[in-house]
């Protein structure tokens, strides 16, 4: 008989959950306290142990969803992350010495003075057909051979649309034509930006800053700035470079070549000076290119840094359309 007590006692804790099943259907507006209490007078009592472990298992169940919940989220953020690293720009290159071979850059940039003179383009002049900029660059200590050359690639409706304002890239090589260093310089409605590249790594940048009359710009190294150049503006076609305690690193001057140069053409030149202590000898240009006593001698980094905001001069400031359509005849000095 021990068997059939069993089957009835199984048989009356079935009886008591249906009929806790049909109370909650019958007083949902009866609360917990109905509940408990089996929901009308004479029904059985749920036993308050058995809701206890039934409340246990739902917060064990909410705290396990609550974990995978954030255990997604923490690799959702991760995944976004990554992709936000993969796709960075260049623009945010963190500079190292390490990345660059100076070896590359010396030949060029290791020099006291550098002279960048813009060739005439005539097709400019006479129709105004905007061509691509050509620059050779000299040494004033050895002016009869160029030691360098800039040649700007860019698109031909670009440059007839845009004029000043349009893309390119320029390549720098030095007298045999091997490339040295890039400047990548993009469409731009306020303030222009250049920025410099070896092998296809960004070392540093130049950006133009908004003024009504006068001519400033920060030069970067990476993410860290190491000079200013604040000219006043209107006649003055000096660009000195400045640290962040007023010291001179550097000076860019626009030379003037004539005045058949200057009215009719925009073949600017430039003398960058880097500071010339312990040379004691000049010949030829070098005469014209005064001394320049510096706080420090620039890097070859920041060197070329220096040279690409000589073409963002030029190209913000000097160049102008032509289009005279009259026999040209250039007055020189």
């Amino acid at each position: 008989m021990r068997w059939l007590s069993r089957l009835l006692s199984h048989a009356a804790a079935a009886g008591r959950t249906s009929a806790v099943a049909r109370s909650t259907s019958i007083h949902v507006s009866g609360g917990s306290h109905g509940f408990a209490s089996g929901g009308w007078e004479g029904s059985p009592a749920v036993p308050r142990e058995w809701l206890r472990k039934l409340w246990r298992e739902e917060l064990r169940k909410q705290k396990e969803a609550a974990r995978a919940l954030g255990a997604f989220a923490r690799s959702y953020e991760s995944v976004e992350a990554a992709g936000a690293a993969t796709e960075a720009p260049s623009r945010s290159y963190q500079y190292d010495d390490r990345d660059l071979d100076p070896a590359k850059l010396a030949p060029l940039l290791a020099r006291a003075n550098l002279v960048i003179a813009r060739d005439i383009e005539w097709a400019n002049i006479m129709f105004a057909f905007e061509q691509e900029s050509r620059y050779i660059i000299m040494d004033p200590l050895f002016p009869q051979s160029p030691v360098g050359f800039i040649r700007e690639k860019s698109n031909v409706i670009f440059r007839q649309l845009l004029r000043t304002r349009r893309p390119f890239v320029a390549e720098i090589t030095d007298a045999m034509g091997n490339e040295i260093f890039k400047v990548c310089r993009p469409f731009w409605l306020i303030n222009s930006s250049i920025y410099t590249e070896v092998d296809g790594k960004e070392i540093g940048a130049v950006h133009r800053r908004w003024h009504l009359w006068r001519r400033i710009y920060d030069l970067y190294l990476g993410n860290r700035q190491f000079a200013v150049v604040e000219n006043p503006g209107f006649w003055n076609w000096i660009f000195s470079l400045v640290d962040e305690d007023d010291k001179l690193l550097a000076q860019i001057d626009r030379n003037w070549r004539g005045i058949g140069f200057e009215l009719f053409t925009d073949a600017g030149q430039y003398a960058i000076r880097f500071g010339d202590e312990g040379l004691s000898h000049k010949f030829a240009l070098a005469a014209d290119v005064e001394e320049l006593h510096v706080a420090r001698q620039l890097t070859l980094p920041e060197r070329a840094v220096a040279l690409a905001l000589a073409i963002s001069l030029d190209c913000d400031y000097f160049s102008r359309r032509g289009g005279w359509g009259l026999p040209f005849l250039i007055a020189t000095e």
